[in-house]
């Protein structure tokens, strides 16, 4: 049994469907002999419909998957090196494409004969958004295989110390000597040297554009990851509702079964006292006939009697004289 395939195909299946195909491969590993990948299979766990979701979309758009991975991999490297305009720009195609991909998965889902709903939407997108920002998040994600959302993130990798520009010190701040020159000093060309004019403390506190650019981009995504932790939390109160509603369905379902296994139960009794009750009328009919057919003989044979033998006797004779 090649148990990579095995696994592949169970997480390609509607999470309705996988815990009975689980257990039914896990049980054919077994029957082979292979307890080692019975074993492994029957450890799998169901995905959720998010997760699903998801791995459709690994499994249907190789190709868009693969952008999605290289943009991840842009985006940390934006953050790391504070660029801001490449920030920018990645952040903005950021959320498009979390948007497109996201309604993509639904749709395969819906075509896969499992429609999903808007919470669902905000999980998957909750996952490719965590995809982004965490590397083990997207090759977890990139395998097809996903079981349950990643844990979420509210930002991207940290600050590479290098690529923030150091402080100039005090030495480089001062002006050097050599190149102001003294005041009605001479140089090389015999002329004197006029003195630099003084940095302005403005100038000197100038920031860096970069620093600017960066901070701006930190806010933004702040912001961004502030809409997404409210939206997370909207979705989590909607699936704690989901949840509760599943539940009360569920123990609906528990006592349409229990009526129905009684339901069974009195029409199997009803199918037994409908036998039995048909056997005791054949066997009446059967006792009815018999008792006919002895009627009839015993019939014949008082006509037959009274025909031969009551003509015989003495007058005044009786039949038991």
């Amino acid at each position: 049994m090649d148990v990579e395939e095995v696994i592949d195909e169970l997480y390609g299946l509607p999470p309705a469907q996988f815990t009975s195909a689980r257990d039914e491969a896990a049980a054919g590993a077994k029957r082979a002999g292979d307890r080692a990948a019975g074993k492994r299979i029957a450890a799998l766990r169901r995905p959720t419909l998010a997760a699903w979701a998801s791995n459709l979309l690994v499994r249907g758009k190789p190709s868009e998957v693969e952008q999605f991975l290289q943009l991840g991999q842009a985006l940390r490297e934006a953050h790391r090196s504070l660029n801001g305009e490449q920030l920018r720009t990645l952040s903005h195609q950021q959320h498009v494409v979390i948007g497109a991909l996201a309604r993509e998965a639904l749709r395969l889902a819906d075509e896969a004969g499992t429609p999903a709903s808007g919470t669902v939407l905000r999980d998957v997108e909750q996952i490719l958004y965590t995809v982004l920002a965490e590397p083990e998040a997207a090759e977890a994600w990139a395998s097809g295989r996903l079981v349950k959302a990643p844990a979420p993130v509210t930002e991207f990798p940290g600050i590479d110390p290098g690529a923030v520009p150091p402080a100039p010190s005090q030495a480089e701040q001062a002006e050097p000597a050599e190149s102001a020159g003294q005041p009605g000093q001479a140089g090389e060309t015999g002329q004197a040297r006029q003195p630099s004019p003084p940095r302005s403390p403005a100038a000197e506190r100038r920031p860096d554009p970069r620093l600017e650019a960066a901070r701006a981009a930190a806010r933004e995504a702040q912001e961004a990851a502030a809409v997404r932790e409210d939206e997370l939390r909207l979705a989590e109160e909607a699936r704690q509702r989901a949840r509760a509603q599943a539940a009360a369905a569920e123990e609906e379902v528990d006592r349409a079964q229990a009526a129905r296994e009684l339901a069974y139960t009195a029409v199997a009794e009803a199918e037994k006292q409908h036998r039995e009750a048909g056997r005791a009328a054949q066997e009446a009919r059967r006792a009815a006939v018999t008792a006919e057919r002895r009627l009839r003989a015993l019939t014949d044979a008082a006509k037959a009697w009274t025909a031969e033998v009551l003509p015989r006797l003495p007058p005044g004779g009786t039949p038991w004289c």
